[in-house]
C-alpha cells in the first residue's frame, strides 16, 4: 500500500485554502437561510484560522522543544501556513463583513468603532505580512527591516487572538479553551526566546576566550 504523501509548498496551501473553502461551503449549505448560517460560518473560519496561526507561531519553538521530523516539518513550512492562515481569516472577515451588510442591527449589537480596533489592527499587520511574504517586498524591505516586521506583526496578531478571546470567556463553549492554547501558546514562545537567549550568553565567553 501506498504510504499517504502529505503535500508541501504551494500544494500545501492550496490543500489548506481548498478546505477552507469546502468546510466554509458545508456549513453554509447546512444552515443556508438567516443569519444563523452566516455566524456559523463565521464561528468555522475563526478555528479554522485560529489551529493554522498557532501551528505558524510556534513553528520555531516546536523544534527547540519537541526536536523530530515532524517539528522541523512545520518550520519548513511555516511560510505556507502562515499564507493558509491569512486565506482563512480572509474569509473570515468576509464572512463578518457579509453578515454586517445582511443584519446590521444584529453586527452591531453592543459593538462600538473602538470594540472593532484591536480587529482592525490585526487584520491591517494580516495585509502586510502576506504582502512581505514573497520574494520582491521581501528584498525590498531588507533582512532586518523584514524579520522586525514580521516577528512585530506575529505578537500583535497573538495579543490581539488573545484579546478576542478573553472577553469571550463568560460566553463559555470554545472561547475558554482557545484562550488557554493562545496563553500556552504565547508562555511557550517566550520560553523559547530565554532559552535561547540563555544560550547565546553562555557561549559567547567560551568562544571570546578561544579567539
Amino acid at each position: 500500500m501506498k504510504a499517504l504523501t502529505v503535500p508541501s509548498g504551494w500544494k500545501l496551501f492550496a490543500t489548506l485554502a481548498g478546505l477552507t473553502l469546502l468546510m466554509t461551503a458545508l456549513v453554509l449549505a447546512a444552515q443556508p437561510l438567516g443569519s444563523d448560517g452566516l455566524r456559523s460560518a463565521i464561528r468555522a473560519t475563526a478555528r479554522s484560522s485560529f489551529a493554522l496561526f498557532v501551528l505558524t507561531f510556534l513553528a520555531s519553538s516546536l523544534v527547540a522543544f519537541l526536536p523530530g521530523p515532524g517539528s522541523r516539518r512545520v518550520l519548513r513550512e511555516r511560510r505556507y501556513l502562515g499564507l493558509a492562515f491569512a486565506f482563512s481569516h480572509t474569509v473570515h472577515g468576509l464572512l463578518i463583513y457579509r453578515y454586517a451588510q445582511q443584519f446590521p442591527e444584529l453586527f452591531w449589537a453592543g459593538r462600538t468603532a473602538t470594540s472593532s480596533l484591536p480587529g482592525s489592527i490585526g487584520y491591517l499587520f494580516l495585509l502586510l505580512l502576506t504582502l512581505t511574504s514573497f520574494k520582491a517586498p521581501m528584498r525590498l524591505l531588507g533582512s532586518r527591516a523584514w524579520k522586525a516586521l514580521h516577528s512585530t506583526g506575529m505578537w500583535v496578531l497573538a495579543a490581539v487572538f488573545c484579546l478576542s478571546f478573553y472577553k469571550r470567556i463568560p460566553m463559555g463553549g470554545w472561547y475558554p479553551l482557545a484562550f488557554a492554547v493562545m496563553f500556552a501558546a504565547v508562555a511557550l514562545k517566550l520560553t523559547a526566546k530565554l532559552a535561547s537567549y540563555q544560550r547565546r550568553v553562555t557561549t559567547a565567553p567560551s568562544t571570546s576566550s578561544l579567539s
